[in-house]
């Protein structure tokens, strides 16, 4: 790829280019009105002074008295001669002036052509047209084209931004409606002496208001991570022993699920919040019990990744997850096609976005693979504390 040139050298070489183009006329427009000069102001002298002129000039000896004539008409001639030299130099200077700026003008259009389409892009961008893109230029300063890419990628990550907004604002007003619509129903139900006011019903009620709760918690920690402001207490923790704390504590959910653990836990320190970072290990080991339990198994690993990083992988053997939640990066709030969208398992809608956001707040990231032989792998990656 061509190499662009700056827009301070491209100023700097129009400006000295334009220099020295008003020299080259000035001193071409004067070299050539200066014999002009001569040969008008020869024509007005009498024919034996014209001819002792040129005599001197060829080197010759004129004839006294001729010679006696020039030296007594020189001064009126060098007069006039100067006089039109520099009526020349102005005239020049002026013609010279009025023909750079000129091309200096188009030079300038060309240069700040592209500032005038980036402003129009702006504004179109600005009353919300987020679609608007700026063609690339084929020619033009390396600033202009590396502003036109960064106004390109600030449009797409708004476009994407914006698609994002619409879709969790449908998918938020999806997930309160379910339990809104049984609260409703039930209490006025209730009211109008339907359904009588037992504790089989309150518990139900309770139960809707508990995945309210936990979908407005959710929903809190998303916008928080969002705007990267979710408070992190981080201090140096073994990966290996966070997740045995984690697996003792989940071992009745899995007992409820029918379902066994395996763990190859290595030993690994980094800096993170304890209580974060069980929370996302519990949300997987959660999404495992609700949607692989058909797989009986679960298998939890902790170790090193490359020479920087460690990781926390959760395993199961069950139907695995969808390509094109794999390939997506970063998740949508509320994902298509992820199972913990499953309000009769008790899901939320927000259970690997929660823990995609978890990893990015402790500046990691999460993963999503298939597992050979079946399943699904899900990895948080964060970054290894440096070893004293």
């Amino acid at each position: 790829m061509k190499r662009r040139l700056s827009l301070s050298t491209l100023t700097a070489s129009t400006i000295a280019a334009m220099l020295l183009l008003s020299v080259a006329i000035i001193y071409a427009g004067i070299s050539w009105y200066s014999d002009r000069i001569e040969s008008q102001l020869l024509e007005k002298l009498p024919p034996r002074v014209s001819q002792a002129y040129r005599d001197i000039s060829a080197g010759k000896t004129p004839d006294r008295d001729d010679l006696m004539e020039f030296v007594t008409m020189l001064p009126a001639f060098n007069e006039e001669g100067n006089m039109r030299l520099y009526a020349s130099i102005i005239g020049f200077s002026v013609l010279a002036a009025v023909f750079c700026s000129l091309i200096g003008y188009w030079l300038a259009r060309r240069i700040s052509r592209p500032l005038e389409i980036l402003t129009v892009a702006a504004d179109e961008l600005r009353g919300g047209n987020f679609a608007v893109r700026i063609p690339a230029m084929g020619k033009g300063a390396s600033e202009i084209a590396a502003l036109t890419d960064t106004f390109n990628a600030l449009a797409a990550d708004l476009d994407n931004m914006e698609k994002r907004l619409r879709f969790n604002t449908m998918a938020v007003a999806h997930e309160l409606r379910t339990p809104l619509t049984v609260l409703q129903g039930s209490i006025q139900g209730m009211l109008d002496g339907v359904f009588p006011l037992d504790d089989r019903r309150l518990h139900l009620l309770l139960s809707q208001v508990e995945g309210l709760s936990r979908l407005v918690e959710d929903l809190r920690m998303l916008s928080l991570a969002t705007a990267q402001k979710l408070v992190t207490e981080r201090s140096r923790v073994d990966l290996a022993v966070e997740a045995e704390r984690l697996i003792d504590s989940a071992r009745p959910i899995l007992a409820a699920a029918g379902m066994t653990i395996e763990t190859d836990l290595n030993a690994v320190r980094t800096t993170a919040d304890s209580l974060r970072l069980r929370q996302a290990m519990l949300a997987l080991v959660e999404n495992c019990c609700r949607y692989a339990a058909s797989g009986k198994v679960i298998r939890c690993e902790t170790g090193r990744l490359g020479d920087h990083e460690a990781f926390v992988r959760i395993m199961d053997r069950g139907p695995g997850l969808p390509d094109e939640l794999v390939s997506r990066s970063p998740l949508a709030m509320f994902i298509t096609g992820d199972p913990s969208r499953s309000r009769a398992t008790g899901g939320t809608g927000l259970g690997l976005s929660v823990v995609d956001a978890i990893a990015r707040a402790h500046d990691g990231r999460l993963q999503l693979n298939h597992r050979e032989g079946g399943g699904a792998s899900i990895t948080i990656v964060l970054p290894r504390h440096p070893e004293n």
